[in-house]
């Protein structure tokens, strides 16, 4: 008996759901579409849209020509894939300006520890720095932790 309701029900609502669509124009001249046109009045039937139809083409970015379902998804894998080349890049060069603040906070610590600070010339010989290049290279190191670490 439930199975004989149930089926009586989804073959109502197949119905309804495949019920033909009319138009027509009204007497006062507007355009009318239903499932039942009025009597004594010039309906068209309308055929319904075929099943499974794709969506609508869009058009391309430049305004061109439409594109077609497939040609639009492999212009939307490109699109994520530079995104992803472009963040990753991204990412790099922040893990490169942390390394770079890393190592000149280091190096400013040991230029201001007071320690004496030797460098090679060209010709391999050692020397040690001086009060004043000691100044220079602390402004150098602060200007390069400054431009690295800062916001």
């Amino acid at each position: 008996m439930n199975r004989t309701i149930i089926f009586g029900l989804g073959v109502l609502f197949a119905s309804a759901a495949a019920a033909q669509q009319f138009k027509w124009v009204d007497q006062n001249g507007k355009v009318q579409y239903g499932d039942v046109p009025p009597p004594g009045v010039n309906a068209q039937r309308l055929r319904p849209p075929p099943p499974g139809s794709a969506p609508a083409a869009k058009k391309d970015d430049k305004g061109g020509k439409a594109l077609s379902p497939e040609a639009a998804f492999r212009k939307r894998q490109e699109d994520a894939q530079k995104d992803r080349e472009k963040e990753e890049k991204s990412e790099q060069a922040l893990a490169a300006r942390r390394e770079n603040c890393a190592r000149a906070q280091e190096q400013l610590r040991q230029v201001e520890s007071g320690q004496r600070i030797a460098r090679t010339d060209a010709k391999g010989d050692r020397y040690f720095l001086d009060e004043s290049q000691m100044a220079q290279e602390a402004a150098r190191v602060r200007q390069i932790v400054q431009q690295d670490c800062g916001s």
